[in-house]
């Protein structure tokens, strides 16, 4: 069997992308998930798609290769052109020209039984042609419909079909509006589609963040879109964070949170086999199989908005066993340092900010996991006085580290007081 740059599979290229962008690209004899020839046919997939982005390392052990994206000079997620190189049988691009040309061209809509007449019309001058059934062809018209590549209507009892004529709709939408919203919303691939459909233009716009792996994710992603919308239950499998077994979970979605520092995609949703609601990371979600609407997901989200008072990032258990967790520290700033004030007021969440005096303020919160609001607090140490946690073994660790920082830069202080 030749290799072939289109795929039926979407989560095995997906994996293969994410362990190469994300990790680098381990060189042939080092990737065990799958055989050597499966590694060669996704590295040339990976080539034809993002040739201009791949370089090469020789190592002791070969040549490695990995993918450099830089995203100052890179205007356009690449990654989206994976999204763009699906498999088809020759019966389903024969069919598909078939059916754009005759809808096109007819002056009326069409029944089922005269399209299946005019195919047979259209392909009589090939010595050995395709032929297709009416089952066939009502099926893809179906599925067009569906897409609202086709359009339909009732006479009488007969269902008929027409092209859609119209691109009034599209010809309203601002390039510019389509370039950021495919950048920086979820599902954002939806957007790189459509400005494919229009002229090129001159992008104005460049990102200093550019999260591109998340294009990865947008097909899980839309089939949670759909199901919260439905208010519906779904299963859901997802891998380890090491990749390494696979788990089944039913819940019912709530929220898709994005973190702001990393990009990174959380599904915030009901377990019902824990009865409670945590969160999952997207990205690690392989499968999602939508099922009935939950009669209890407007319980569960006004639950969650009322969580929402106490989170921090996505975390919704307490590591000390407390229902919540109080976090509190105090920073001394100069004269000419009137930012820092600013920047703990608009970087607070769901913390409170009090104006000591003039150079002091402290920070102060209630959330389930304080061991999230570490990271940020590091940002401060050089003007914190005081650090205090409830879960005092967090306090100690923290303490414990800031003295070890000291000791490391050979800097006095750090008794972490």
């Amino acid at each position: 069997m030749s290799y072939s740059e289109v795929i039926k599979n979407f989560n095995k290229i997906r994996d293969y992308m994410r362990e190469f962008f994300v990790y680098g690209f381990k060189s042939r004899d080092e990737y065990r998930k799958k055989s050597g020839r499966s590694y060669d046919d996704e590295r040339r997939r990976l080539e034809s798609w993002l040739g201009d982005y791949m370089k090469f390392r020789q190592t002791p052990e070969g040549k490695n290769v990995f993918l450099s994206i830089d995203s100052r000079v890179t205007r356009h997620n690449p990654l989206f052109k994976a999204w763009k190189a699906k498999s088809f049988t020759d019966g389903d691009i024969t069919l598909h020209f078939i059916l754009m040309d005759l809808l096109a061209t007819s002056d009326r809509p069409l029944t089922i039984i005269e399209i299946a007449e005019q195919i047979d019309t259209y392909l009589s001058v090939f010595d050995d042609p395709k032929t297709f059934d009416e089952s066939t062809i009502r099926k893809k018209l179906k599925e067009y419909a569906a897409e609202g590549i086709v359009c339909t209507e009732k006479q009488g009892k007969t269902v008929c079909y027409k092209g859609v004529q119209s691109t009034e709709a599209l010809d309203h939408c601002d390039a510019d509006m389509l370039d950021f919203f495919s950048e920086t919303a979820p599902c954002g691939v939806i957007g790189s589609f459509l400005l494919d459909k229009k002229k090129e233009h001159q992008g104005i716009l460049a990102f200093k963040h550019h999260y591109i792996t998340s294009a990865l994710d947008s097909e899980i992603l839309c089939s949670l879109f759909l199901a919260i919308r439905g208010k519906k239950t779904i299963t859901m499998e997802s891998v380890s964070r090491n990749g390494g077994c696979v788990s089944e979970n039913h819940v019912v979605p709530l929220q898709i949170m994005i973190s702001v520092q990393n990009g990174r995609q959380y599904l915030m949703a009901y377990d019902t086999g824990y009865n409670r609601i945590t969160s999952f990371r997207v990205d690690k979600i392989t499968s999602v199989k939508t099922e009935e609407e939950s009669g209890q997901f407007d319980e569960h989200r006004e639950q969650f908005e009322r969580m929402k008072q106490h989170l921090w990032g996505v975390s919704t258990q307490s590591r000390s066993g407390d229902r919540l967790e109080h976090v509190e520290f105090t920073v001394r700033y100069a004269d000419d340092e009137q930012h820092i004030p600013k920047r703990l007021e608009r970087e607070k969440r769901c913390g409170t900010v009090e104006r000591i005096d003039a150079h002091t303020c402290r920070f102060s919160a209630d959330v389930y996991d304080a061991s999230e609001v570490i990271p940020w607090i590091r940002t401060f140490l050089c003007r914190l006085t005081e650090v205090h946690f409830s879960d005092k073994r967090l306090e100690r660790q923290f303490k414990h580290d800031i003295k070890e920082m000291y000791a490391l830069y050979d800097l006095e202080g750090g008794d972490g007081s």
